[in-house]
């Protein structure tokens, strides 16, 4: 298993990463549906904090693998034979996440993060022994995921109330390990082949928050037959995802990576970040489908509540956008400042008595200012 050429042309997405994405599908709308439960119930600190830590788990085994598999991938029987087991690892944490939700049992989402990462390790050690050149970043990689994987199934015989904390420490051990091992030398990954592989999975969260929505507003209209809030939150979603879809794509990623590729300070940034465009994609669906049970309803969320539970995510979607994918690609104070504003007149929609068509227009103007220019 030696690096591939991350030079290489006309390299793109093979059909067992494709599978791995679509198995991931499942964990993702589990994460998803109880996120909008707990709005749905007025549990929205709670909720947020229990789907930030789940969606953590999710994104990071999925980053772990893809940036592994641009590097290393021979295609043999073993190196199928070894996803798969990690596939089935996803499954199981995708069972586990409504009880991590419900009751805080982490047991489940564990042991599939347990066959998950013990995968992982497995290919870390295998191309140690065949990249020599490579052997301290692979040893490193291997060791970093082996004794965070011990640290969270540690996590799982402290008490409750240290719990969290310990979480928080396990978080920042993962993010810290790429960092650490890298310093021994870097991967030969691939430019184009990561761009692609995280637009697909920008598209199956964009998919996941359109499907989490369609489900709930026509629930809603079935029950209700339909009223003005629900039509403004119908196309008010629909724009929204819309935008959302043409300003991550209106610039080729691997562009940016391309000319980052030797610079671990600015790689690391576009690779985190990435975290809360996906987990903030995810939350919009929830959302959305969290405002249509307001409105037919009435839930105790006040109007406000249930406005930003569609307007925030949305925020924080367009800013990280900008932020780790659009800005470096911008020179002028004009180009910077838009999407600031905009994600400012996004939040202030939650005031209004249409959230999500508000936030719709003003995202879809933004879009309109950015594309028009450049025509």
């Amino acid at each position: 298993m030696v690096g591939r050429n991350p030079g290489e042309p006309h390299r793109a997405a093979t059909s067992l990463e494709l599978f791995f994405d679509l198995c991931f599908v499942v964990a993702v709308a589990q994460a998803s549906t109880s996120l909008h439960e707990a709005l749905t119930d007025g549990q929205h600190a709670g909720g947020v904090l229990r789907f930030a830590l789940v969606f953590f788990a999710i994104w990071w085994a999925w980053m772990n693998f893809t940036w592994f598999a641009s590097a290393y991938d021979p295609g043999d029987v073993a190196y199928r034979l070894t996803v798969l087991v990690q596939i089935t690892g996803s499954l199981v944490l995708a069972a586990g996440v409504r009880r991590a939700f419900e009751d805080g049992d982490l047991y489940v989402i564990t042991l599939g993060y347990v066959v998950l990462r013990t995968a992982l390790a497995t290919l870390w050690l295998r191309a140690a022994l065949s990249d020599p050149a490579r052997r301290g970043t692979a040893l490193r990689f291997a060791a970093g995921v082996t004794a965070c994987q011990l640290g969270w199934v540690a996590l799982l015989f402290v008490p409750v109330p240290v719990r969290l904390p310990g979480i928080v420490v396990m978080v920042l051990a993962e993010l810290s390990v790429p960092v650490w091992a890298q310093t021994a030398g870097m991967t030969p990954w691939h430019p184009r082949h990561i761009a692609e592989r995280y637009e697909l999975f920008t598209l199956i969260v964009l998919g996941e928050s359109v499907s989490a929505a369609t489900v709930a507003v026509r629930g809603a209209f079935d029950r209700h037959h339909g009223t003005g809030s629900l039509h403004a939150l119908a196309a008010g979603g629909l724009l929204m995802a819309f935008a959302m879809w043409w300003l991550y794509f209106a610039r080729p990623a691997h562009t940016l990576l391309a000319t980052t590729y030797q610079v671990r300070h600015r790689r690391f940034p576009w690779a985190y970040g990435h975290y809360l465009i996906f987990a903030s994609a995810t939350a919009e669906g929830a959302g959305l489908a969290a405002y249509a049970d307001h409105v037919t309803r009435h839930g105790g969320a006040s109007p406000i509540a249930a406005g930003a539970a569609v307007t925030v995510p949305a925020a924080v979607f367009l800013i990280t956008v900008w932020g780790v994918h659009l800005r470096p690609h911008q020179s002028s104070l004009g180009e910077r400042i838009v999407f600031p504003v905009a994600a400012v007149g996004v939040l202030a929609a939650a005031w209004s008595p249409a959230p999500a068509l508000l936030a719709g227009v003003l995202l879809a103007g933004l879009v309109a200012v950015v594309t028009v220019p450049r025509r």
